[in-house]
């Protein structure tokens, strides 16, 4: 993985004046990229480039050239393609000529072979930007399911993007703002956002399954969805949807196994994180190796948990299962409590917003530990949302209730905000109508019954938001450490095939994910097939609790912080004797949690100088 950035200007202002610029923005990004690094000027555009070496380390330098009938192309790319052999037989075939190993000379050669139609035959986690030096035009692109961020900003007339906000704020036509709406993102949404909104005022995000063409010359800024969740008729059995599901998810994890550097698995105990260990350690046996699987716990967590509706289950004894059942070598990684409140604001730094709390900081010190064993890792995410393991799919009462199911708290959110703020708004009406916007989007056959249109609007609610935020921090939380993480369950053609299959399969026998169960036989212990499902795990240590309500305190204690421009004291206050636990975002943020989201919040506004406008 890497980072990528670049500006565009119009044709008769020359980019490299700001060469200092640049070099800032490029630095920004050298956690991401930490290996090389390179910068391209041509006039009017420059494209910057920091690289993590994964594949063919020694060559596939970048930003990369490549002259093809008359015409010049330069790309800056960040992801992984795992269809990179196929497509490099394929180009072969049509004359093209290869000098690396890299999947980057292969994107660059199916770019100038099938322009914005390359994206139809592509298998991976992407976002890139082409350079078409004849028509001095910039094509930028993000990969279906929106592993990889690419961010932009449109300024006097021209484009500047990036793979992380910091990086544009970089830029001095960039401002850390945010407006009435961004506001209300923060306040109402966060640690989710709006899709394609990069929450500061003026800055977006290339949506999941997004292009754009920016032409220099008319200084307009063109997006295109190349890819969305389509419906289509079932017609396959039960019987045949296991095998289906099987040949996917075993085609997916074995694809993203390639690498040129080490490569670890992420393993709690749970279903999805043992079945992608399962087939992983069998295919390092093949070769002869021993595959490295990491896993998390916290200081006391045996002493306090506490088994919940949400949480039934601790994994520290499924973890002891699945080695005693793999022949992989595990880490333990142990978190106490002071390193992960003083990592609250490392995450914020991570992220460029406001985040989960303890959940992205948590993350964060794990991925610090994994990249001591493995330069890439594998790791469960998305597997909830496109199967359907969440409470809130098989629990009909929630998820009838209108609103956004892993966030029904908007008035709770809303006391909060400062009175003067929400002068003219209807914090109910503001969310209630992203809400509705997402449900008119949904794609559903004419004829679906009740239970199965809404059973899909839930799919694409959890896919367009939820899954975003999910992914947002595993690449932030990551990648801060040069850390590249792959999700294989985040494959589109499972999440293509699985839109399709009535809700019956989704479910069966009664069980979250029941489908996948079926489909993961024979892969795991039946202890941990049939556990049932477990949420990635927060601290349950008291001391939590105490650590940030000091914090809280200390802040509330000086009138000055800048969150009491946003958020009023008394409200904050009371956060300190809440006894409701009402949750902030999903069942890992209640109290603890909402408490460390204000403190990260404050945190945002001091270091990234935010101005309300």
């Amino acid at each position: 993985m890497c980072g990528i950035a670049g500006q565009v200007c119009r044709p008769n202002e020359q980019t490299f004046e700001n060469l200092a610029v640049y070099r800032d923005m490029q630095a920004e990004m050298k956690r991401r990229g930490p290996d090389q690094e390179g910068i391209l000027f041509d006039k009017n555009a420059v494209l910057i480039h920091s690289r993590l070496s994964v594949m063919d380390p020694e060559n596939g330098l970048q930003p990369m050239r490549l002259e093809f009938f008359g015409e010049e192309f330069d790309i800056v790319y960040n992801g992984e393609i795992y269809n990179a052999d196929e497509l490099r037989r394929e180009l072969i075939s049509l004359g093209h000529s290869f000098s690396t190993r890299c999947d980057t000379e292969v994107l660059l050669h199916s770019y100038a072979e099938w322009r914005e139609k390359c994206l139809e035959r592509l298998n991976g986690i992407f976002a890139f930007a082409v350079w078409e030096k004849k028509r001095r035009r910039l094509f930028l692109a993000r990969d279906r399911m929106g592993v990889k961020p690419l961010f932009y900003a449109i300024r006097n007339g021209g484009i500047i993007f990036a793979s992380e906000i910091k990086a544009l704020l970089r830029h001095p036509l960039v401002l850390p703002e945010i407006d009435r709406d961004g506001l209300m993102q923060i306040m109402l949404l966060g640690p989710g956002r709006i899709p394609g909104s990069g929450v500061f005022r003026g800055i977006f995000e290339l949506r999941p399954g997004e292009y754009g063409f920016f032409d220099s010359f008319e200084g307009s800024f063109e997006r295109r969805r190349y890819w969305r969740l389509k419906d289509a008729p079932c017609t396959d059995t039960f019987e045949e949807a296991v095998e289906k599901v099987r040949f996917l998810i075993l085609d997916s994890i074995k694809r993203q196994l390639s690498s040129d550097v080490g490569l670890c698995t992420f393993l709690s105990g749970g279903l999805d994180s043992s079945v992608i260990s399962s087939v992983a350690d069998r295919e390092f046996n093949k070769r002869g190796e021993t595959l490295r699987t990491v896993s998390v716990d916290y200081r006391d967590n045996e002493k306090y948990f506490r088994s919940g509706k949400f949480q039934p289950t601790s994994d520290p004894a499924y973890i002891g299962i699945m080695n005693g059942y793999l022949s992989a070598e595990n880490k333990l990684v142990t978190i106490d409590t002071p390193e992960l409140v003083k990592a609250l604001y490392s995450a914020v730094d991570a992220r460029d917003l406001p985040g989960m709390a303890d959940v992205d900081s948590s993350l964060l010190l794990f991925c610090e530990e994994i990249k001591k064993v493995a330069t890439v890792a594998l790791s469960g995410e998305c597997a909830d949302e496109i199967f359907g393991g969440y409470p809130w799919y098989r629990d009909p009462e929630i998820r009838e209730r209108n609103g956004f199911p892993w966030a029904q708290s908007t008035q709770y959110r809303a006391v909060f905000i400062r009175p003067e703020l929400l002068a003219g708004s209807d914090p109910s009406e503001y969310v209630d109508s992203l809400y509705r916007k997402t449900l008119s989007e949904s794609d559903i056959l004419p004829g679906t019954d009740k239970l199965e249109t809404r059973m899909k609007q839930m799919m694409n609610l959890n896919v367009d938001w939820f899954m975003q935020t999910l992914l947002d921090r595993k690449d932030r939380m990551s990648m801060y450490s040069g850390l590249e993480v792959r999700v294989p369950f985040c494959d589109h053609r499972i999440a293509e095939y699985l839109y399709t299959l009535p809700w019956a399969y989704k479910e069966h026998g009664g069980y979250e994910k029941g489908l996948l169960r079926e489909a993961a036989k024979g892969l795991l212990p039946d202890e941990v097939l049939w556990r049932k499902k477990s949420p990635y795990p927060k601290t349950h240590n008291p001391s939590y609790m105490a650590a940030v309500s000091e914090e809280l305190k200390e802040v509330l204690s000086d009138a000055s912080q800048p969150v009491f421009n946003l958020a009023d004291p008394k409200k904050l206050r009371g956060l300190l004797t809440d006894e409701t636990s009402t949750p902030w975002y999903g069942q890992l943020m209640t109290t603890p949690q909402t408490i460390a989201y204000f403190l990260q919040l404050n945190y945002w506004l001091k270091k990234y100088r935010v101005r309300l406008v």
